[in-house]
């Protein structure tokens, strides 16, 4: 068993963990409508065009561009009307020099065409002749044939967690079914003597389970299949038997409580003793979260997170949610890429990151970051938060008006 409290860094724990990780989920086929927010399970390519043809962006005329080269006001370029586009049907001919075809936006060009002259930049002398006051390049007002998407091509890789966008990328491919990794099972387990369920009404020294239910949510919200699996008293034997069904019946498994050194932890004992390799850490160097501990199961990870919720849920977002939504540790994952000044000064100890919850807001066309203060065991702060802003390792602290990353809740 590790030692206690020997604090790795973030990105210590993570490569410990990496090390050891094999989720294997298998993948399945899902209608596309039910793939937003899936892992792809493999990659996705483009079997035509799209569009498969030269389309208009505008309303207007379509003509050659070199037919109004140095039409202006002054000196309008005039074509004749040689016929007519419309949506959803292939032009009846070409278009000769010398001529303009009336198209809508999305009708398809007429061969010979090359561009599109908005309707705005015409005059119409009568029903056959147009004067252009406005020349065009060829392609202008137009999306060619492929422009979007080129046949062959690998439209979204595997890995690739679908976002709104891409199920419309994949609808203009004709996909209507993907291939997607199962949704990884995540059990949450919470211990201690003091929590009960939140239907009863806690006695003297008790407390109402918070950290089973917002584990769930976080869960669900990268793409899991969660189940809170109950309170256990801080019982070593009652507590590793629970520990052991979860291990065998999920991907993932989620403690929370009793990681704190004290007489009553039986948590780091209990996953130290499911099997191999065990607890790979105990403690990392942030605040809030200190008290985590890292382990592996036969490839499965297994987290003892803090008791206190806002610990808990920084831990999940830090170590947890690479997990469920990329199958793995991305090098870019805890990029807080929001940058924010911060409005009031903040103080951190040396060799320690801080993860501050944050209100955000704008001054002066500029994120501000308002810190919102408070133990981490008062869940109404991240509820009253926008985002968790880090102070890095090497800092001692950070001064009113300096910007930090953010990350959005």
């Amino acid at each position: 068993m590790t030692e206690l409290f020997q604090a790795r860094t973030v990105q210590e724990a993570r490569e410990l963990l990496a090390s050891h990780i094999r989720i294997s989920c298998p993948v399945e086929r899902v209608p596309l409508l039910e793939a937003l927010g899936r892992r792809l399970g493999k990659d996705i390519g483009a079997p035509d065009d799209v569009p498969g043809f030269d389309r208009s962006t505008m309303d207007g005329f379509a003509v050659r561009a070199g037919d109004t080269f140095g039409a202006s006001d002054s000196l309008p370029a005039y074509l004749d009307v040689g016929g007519e586009v419309f949506v959803g049907r292939e032009p009846a001919g070409g278009l000769s020099a010398g001529q303009a075809w009336r198209i809508p936006t999305g009708g398809m060009l007429p061969p010979g065409a090359d561009a599109v002259v908005m309707v705005e930049h015409t005059e119409e002398l009568d029903h056959r002749t147009i004067g252009v006051n406005k020349p065009v390049a060829p392609g202008d007002h137009v999306v060619r044939a492929g422009e979007d998407i080129t046949a062959g091509t690998t439209l979204l890789a595997l890995g690739h967690v679908i976002r709104p966008q891409d199920l419309g990328l994949l609808s203009a491919a004709g996909a209507t079914e993907v291939s997607v990794t199962g949704r990884p099972k995540v059990g949450i387990v919470s211990t201690g003597d003091e929590v009960v369920e939140p239907a009863l009404k806690p006695g003297p020294g008790q407390v109402r389970d918070v950290n089973s239910y917002v584990l769930y949510g976080q869960a669900l919200a990268y793409g899991a299949r969660p189940e809170i699996r109950g309170i256990v008293r801080d019982d070593f034997d009652l507590l590793l038997n629970v520990l052991r069904r979860a291990v065998a019946e999920c991907d993932l498994v989620l403690l929370s409580g009793g990681s704190s050194v004290g007489t009553g932890d039986v948590a780091s004992k209990a996953l130290d003793t499911l099997g191999p390799p065990g607890v790979l850490f105990h403690g990392i160097s942030i605040k809030p979260g200190k008290p985590t501990v890292g382990a592996v199961v036969r490839g499965k990870p297994v987290f003892g997170l803090p008791g206190h919720p806002v610990s808990a849920m920084v831990v999940f977002e830090l170590l947890v949610a690479p997990l469920l939504k990329y199958g793995g540790y991305m090098e870019d994952f805890l990029e807080f890429s929001v940058k924010a000044r911060l409005k009031r000064n903040m103080r951190s100890a040396p060799g320690r990151e801080d993860y501050i919850r944050v209100r955000l807001g704008l001054e002066n066309g500029e994120f501000v970051a308002d810190p919102v203060l408070g133990k981490s065991g008062i869940i109404n702060t991240m509820v009253r938060a926008g985002g968790l802003a880090r102070i890095p390792a090497g800092k001692e602290g950070v001064e009113a008006g300096e910007y930090v990353g953010v990350k959005l809740f």
